[in-house]
């Protein structure tokens, strides 16, 4: 059975469905779905971003703007 086929099957059963708690389940799952959808994708920088962000991170380094890795770990661990 072909991807078109399932989906119009799915929707078929979905459609039949009288549960509010099993309709609420399948609207979390999709937007769990949707999200990791989201968060997989993206698009590449350019080469401008790039470089605005190496002199932006430049410019933080010769201003003290930056963590020691250290210190970021430790404060990693203060967050449970």
């Amino acid at each position: 059975m072909d991807l078109k086929t399932r989906k119009i099957d799915f929707i078929q059963e979905f459609f039949k469905l009288q549960s509010e708690e099993a309709i609420s389940r399948f609207e979390k799952l999709l937007q769990k779905e949707k999200k990791k959808l989201k968060d997989s994708s993206f698009d590449p920088m350019t080469i401008e971003e790039f470089h605005q962000r190496i002199d932006a991170t430049l410019e933080d380094s010769k201003n003290g703007r930056l963590i020691e890795v250290k210190q970021l770990l430790a404060e990693i661990e203060t967050w449970n």
